[in-house]
């Protein structure tokens, strides 16, 4: 605490909120990557389709469900500064790996280990075995993801905690907003950086200049963050706003020696099932969005990834509305005089309606690729806002010493959700692709019946239409179904929530 007593209080709070915000930009830029080069300079290479991607994401999900299920216990153990900076030197560590797939690809294939990024394509197009080509690169990628996942599984979980320790209840919805709005601009960076960094110098730089941001990062948090009572930047007017509430908190007396909650107390609670079925049921939808919105501007309307960064742009920046998901439950308690689970369960209750308009998306896009894209920025909006207020669920009904475990925790369910969503994704893209793809009004399957238990040729579809074939591609209605159940998710996810957790209750240990 500062030594010198000023009136006015300090505002160091949001400079802390600005790092956890740069910190979640990066997350969110190294995730993307895969997902703007695998169509137009990854696949090519290494022969993947869509369930060979499908199944990259969805391991990566379920990798970051088991995560972020320890991530948060590792928080709490480690305390926020040094679980923060262990999870994003794992993450960038992870980032970088999968610059190398290729060379590790060519490597196991061929003996050839010390070589460069162009040459390993070289030696990797001589493979005649394209099998091994699939399941050699797909297994490295794997690998990478894992990394990742790991080490991003801990910024959640940091970065709520550290929300708790430098915000009051009613402003952490807002801090939260804000800090997540990382989420959203990490994704409108990525898509006007990362496919022209791999135009020009290869997709594998792409990951190594996006994952490098995170190292800068690190420097950044040990030099800033302390405890709120240990900054000599936060000055006592300042303190004592942040701890306006630690009353309402039963054993929040620091002086007090508390045991940690236990996982087994922690799923005792219906608070941790209601916030962990509002994860399952609601992140996968978002990541859906992040990982196929660039798969479904190439495979619907033949976009390569440089020709859809100003519809990616776009969709992004429509989904910085999600700020409002910040002031809404603020305006609830302020001036409704509402509690802050009653506010925040009004709120998002608006935001779950918003994604109904997902219905529309496939069926008016037969119009312009501009309306799906405007309908997946507003549900991807109001899942932002959804989830600035499901975060902050935790930290008004849980003791600060067990935020980061029951987020953890959270986190899994909603991996688990992510892994089936990628996971069906990629199955019923590949399959639609194929069973309901019409050639010249016949079933696909129909004229050529070889194909019904192998691989489309590479340039399949290309070569029908230079041949003059009118071709109907089903992948549309693969689409169609996935947008249908990102529709209803989220009034779905409130219902129960509600319903587990009727009204407001907090946990003392």
């Amino acid at each position: 605490m500062s030594s010198v007593k000023s009136l006015k209080p300090s505002t160091f709070r949001w400079t802390i909120c600005f790092l956890l915000f740069i910190a979640t930009t990066i997350n969110y830029l190294d995730r993307q990557v895969l997902s703007l080069t695998w169509k137009d300079f990854i696949a090519p290479e290494f022969h993947w389709n869509n369930n060979d991607y499908g199944n990259i994401t969805a391991l990566f999900s379920i990798f970051y469900a088991v995560s972020m299920l320890f991530a948060g216990k590792f928080v709490d153990w480690m305390d926020t500064k040094k679980g923060f900076l262990w999870a994003i030197a794992i993450w960038s560590v992870g980032a970088v790996l999968h610059a190398f797939c290729g060379i590790a690809t060519s490597g196991v294939l061929t003996g050839n280990w010390l070589v460069g990024f162009v040459e390993s394509k070289e030696i990797i197009s001589r493979v005649d075995n394209v099998g091994s080509i699939i399941s050699t690169s797909v297994t490295l990628f794997i690998f990478a993801r894992f990394v990742l996942a790991v080490g991003e599984a801990g910024n959640f979980p940091a970065a709520i905690k550290t929300t708790a320790e430098y915000f009051p209840k009613k402003d952490r919805a807002l801090a939260t907003s804000i800090f997540n709005a990382g989420a959203t601009v990490g994704a409108l960076a990525a898509p006007v950086t990362i496919p022209f960094i791999a135009k020009a110098m290869g997709w594998e730089w792409a990951f190594i200049i996006i994952g490098a941001l995170g190292f800068v990062w690190m420097g950044l948090w040990v030099f800033y963050y302390k405890k709120p009572h240990e900054h000599h930047k936060v000055n006592e007017h300042e303190l004592m706003y942040i701890q306006q509430d630690q009353d309402d908190m039963p054993n929040e007396d620091t002086s007090i020696p508390e045991k940690k909650f236990t996982f087994r107390e922690c799923f005792s609670y219906r608070q941790t099932w209601a916030f962990a079925f509002g994860k399952f049921m609601t992140d996968g939808i978002w990541w859906f969005f992040l990982f196929w919105t660039p798969a479904y501007l190439s495979s619907v309307y033949k976009m390569d990834s440089t020709q859809s960064a100003l519809p990616l742009f776009v969709l992004y920046m429509i989904t910085l509305l999600s700020i409002i998901g910040g002031w809404l439950p603020k305006y609830f308690v302020e001036k409704r005089g509402m509690n802050a689970y009653t506010g925040r369960m009004k709120a998002m209750l608006i935001f779950a309606f918003f994604p109904l308009l997902a219905l529309f998306a496939q069926p008016l896009g037969t119009i312009t690729y501009w309306i799906p894209v405007l309908i997946i920025g507003i549900a991807g909006a109001a899942h932002q806002a959804w989830s600035a207020n499901i975060f902050s669920t935790v930290g008004d009904m849980f003791p600060k010493k067990a935020i980061a475990t029951i987020t953890g925790i959270g986190g899994m369910a909603g991996g688990i959700g992510s892994f089936l969503i990628n996971k069906s994704s990629g199955l019923l893209f590949d399959y639609a692709h194929k069973a309901w793809t019409t050639v010249d009004g016949i079933p696909l399957l129909e004229k050529y019946p070889q194909y019904i238990n192998d691989r489309l040729p590479e340039g399949f579809f290309e070569q029908l239409e230079k041949s003059g074939a009118v071709i109907s591609d089903g992948i549309d209605k693969g689409y169609m179904i996935i947008f249908s159940i990102c529709a209803v998710a989220y009034l779905i996810a409130w219902t129960v929530m509600k319903s587990l957790v009727p009204k407001y209750k907090v946990i003392s240990k």
